[in-house]
């Protein structure tokens, strides 16, 4: 029971709470089960592209230990898990017929939550495409969108009966930017506005997986979109332009095309076609819109002469037409990304004012942050930052729910440590910390506060 001299932000009666996470980033086993190799294989393997020189071949070998793994997520008291299917454990070549024992894996994964009482939220690509798809072009090549409705054909008539939510592609614009424009994630290319058609290859993705999901029966199916609010370094003219443009190459070209059915102005007839074929598609009508948030972006001019130090974690090369600069005033976690709750309710707010009756029911389907948990002598793990960082972001969101936003859920990152993608194991996401050379599970103060919250909601005993 939670305590009575503790003071929970409430939010109303029926919101979801929940946790997520990836499968490259937790479920290790990466030669087993007859899976194939992804992209994200082949980028850890390369020398200086992850900072402690890890990769997620082992990570928290939750495809050994996920009856445990759901453990923990009953004893949250979660409504709902967020998980990623790794499409080349599906189909390890990236095409043909499904992989039995890949399959089968999810299909065991799925039964343990629902005899949980937790809902399944499956993501059908959380970045970890199948290597041989790669080599024929990847993301950048149409035909991966004929591939990616034929695996979400496969997984859909496995699950779709039991899973009560689908998220065909997490984060478009994160994989365009940072894995296609600038090189930071796999598969490592720095095309900068040559990667246009990835972002559009990827929406296209989502829009035929949406449809591939529907005729399998699928009930629910949403997005996970990463939105970042846009803030100029300071009202001069050049810097209100630059965040504009920002806010439009990371926020409005992706949510656009889903939400108007349309790209912003100028952008169209950047992409490869038939685009206006391929928007109807794209915008086919969700059922929910996923929000993955971490903090707000501060903008400025290249002009000017605020800098380019930039703690949240996205190196930008000099012939871009912006520059990110530190979004001062806040505390920080170790990511060096600035804990703006009140970033979320804006957010949130200004999508249900920018979108109106286009924008379906909201969840928050990513919202967490990374500190240096370390067992103490009791060995415990204490972490009030995280605590705080989760307080303030709940009642950020009843504030947005209370300024009129349809906000449904709200899942954080992350159940547990994991592999932090270019970061390797150094940044730590959890609820639950993990010891990586012995796969010790061990929950944080942050659990217990987590769980503590649940069970103070209205209408639960």
């Amino acid at each position: 029971m939670a305590s009575a001299a503790v003071s929970y932000p409430v939010l109303p009666e029926g919101f979801a709470f929940g946790v997520s996470t990836a499968a490259y980033q937790i479920e290790g086993a990466a030669t087993e089960g007859g899976r194939g190799p992804s992209i994200w294989d082949t980028f850890a393997a390369e020398p200086g592209r992850i900072i402690d020189g890890s990769s997620g071949a082992v990570a928290c070998d939750h495809f050994h230990r996920y009856r445990e793994d759901v453990e923990l997520m009953a004893g949250l008291g979660v409504d709902g898990y967020r998980f990623s299917i790794a499409w080349p454990r599906i189909q390890p070549d990236g095409s043909g017929r499904a992989n039995p024992d890949g399959l089968a894996f999810y299909d065991r994964l799925v039964d343990a939550l629902l005899e949980r009482g937790i809902a399944p939220m499956a993501t059908l690509y959380h970045w970890d495409l199948p290597q041989p798809l790669q080599d024929a072009g990847g993301w950048r090549n149409r035909d991966t969108t004929d591939r990616f409705a034929e695996y979400a054909a496969l997984v859909g008539l496995k699950l779709g009966d039991r899973v009560a939510q689908w998220i065909p592609v997490n984060e478009p614009n994160v994989v365009t930017m940072l894995g296609h424009a600038v090189g930071q994630h796999a598969p490592g290319h720095r095309l900068l506005f040559d990667a246009l058609p990835v972002a559009h290859h990827l929406l296209l993705g989502h829009g035929r997986a949406a449809a591939a999901l529907r005729t399998t029966g699928a009930k629910a199916i949403g997005t996970a979109a990463n939105h970042s609010p846009a803030w100029p370094a300071t009202d001069a003219e050049p810097d209100r332009q630059a965040a504009q443009l920002y806010d439009t190459l990371w926020n409005k070209m992706f949510a656009d095309p889903v939400l108007r059915g349309r790209y912003p102005e100028g952008f169209a007839e950047l992409m490869p076609g038939p685009v206006e074929d391929d928007l109807a598609v794209i915008a086919a009508p969700l059922d929910f819109y996923g929000v993955n948030y971490y903090n707000p972006t501060r903008v400025a001019d290249p002009a000017t002469t605020l800098g380019s130090d930039i703690p949240e974690g996205i190196a930008l090369p000099e012939q871009m037409p912006f520059t990110l600069v530190p979004v001062e005033g806040y505390p920080r976690t170790e990511f060096g990304w600035p804990v703006v709750p009140d970033g979320l309710r804006e957010l949130l707010v200004s999508l249900t004012e920018e979108y109106g009756a286009a924008l379906p029911p909201l969840y928050v389907t990513e919202n967490g942050c990374a500190y240096a948990d370390v067992p103490g002598p009791d060995g415990a793990v204490h972490d009030p930052d995280r605590v705080s960082y989760l307080d303030g972001h709940l009642r950020a969101v009843a504030e947005a729910i209370a300024q009129g936003a349809d906000v449904r859920g709200y899942y954080t990152w992350s159940l547990m440590d994991n592999w932090e993608w270019a970061e390797g194991f150094t940044k730590r996401f959890g609820l639950v910390h993990v010891g990586f050379d012995t796969q010790r599970r061990t929950p944080k103060d942050s659990y217990r506060w987590f769980a503590d919250l649940i069970a103070a909601q209205p209408g639960r005993s």
